[in-house]
């Protein structure tokens, strides 16, 4: 519990970004909101939970690079010559950035667990969570393990149709 503690203890605010269905720009929203508040001077972070496509990486232009360890856990890859955008996700795990991760739920609760637990965020004024289409397992575990932290809220991305 002591670790869990540390690794979110510096992050101000956690911003979830969710929708009932895919392809409505989930993921470009989580990166505009990231670049805006980084031009606002604010520390931000990106957890990509989006396990079964995670684009953000590609967005951001660093699908190429690694996630190294440290004491504290994973460290995130740091986007821009100023590095203000701090990035974890599962793309920086898969030998191929196409990779499909063909998962069931438990081993996609734990990764998401492990995610929120072991990445060391250092401060961040904001942590914006991208989440997978619909309504899923991935929803109800990342709240979980979110919940012992105080959560901003969530965004809620909608379209017309």
């Amino acid at each position: 519990p002591l670790a869990e503690r540390t690794n979110l203890a510096g992050v101000q605010h956690i911003l979830l970004v969710l929708s009932g269905k895919g392809g409505v720009g989930k993921s470009t929203l989580s990166t505009e909101l990231a670049l805006a508040l980084r031009n606002a001077g604010k520390r931000v972070g990106i957890l990509d939970v989006d396990l079964c496509g995670p684009s953000i990486p590609r967005m951001l232009r660093v699908q190429d690079s690694a996630v190294h360890q440290c004491d504290s856990g994973w460290v995130p890859v740091f986007v821009g010559q100023d590095k203000a955008i701090a990035l974890m996700s599962i793309g920086f795990l898969l030998e191929r950035p196409d990779d499909a991760v063909v998962w069931r739920g438990p081993k996609k609760n734990a990764l998401i667990k492990q995610f929120v637990t072991d990445v060391a965020w250092g401060d961040l004024d904001f942590l914006i969570v991208d989440t997978p289409p619909g309504t899923s397992d991935e929803h109800i575990s990342t709240v979980e393990a979110l919940r012992p932290y105080q959560l901003l809220g969530a965004i809620l991305v909608t379209t017309p149709q």
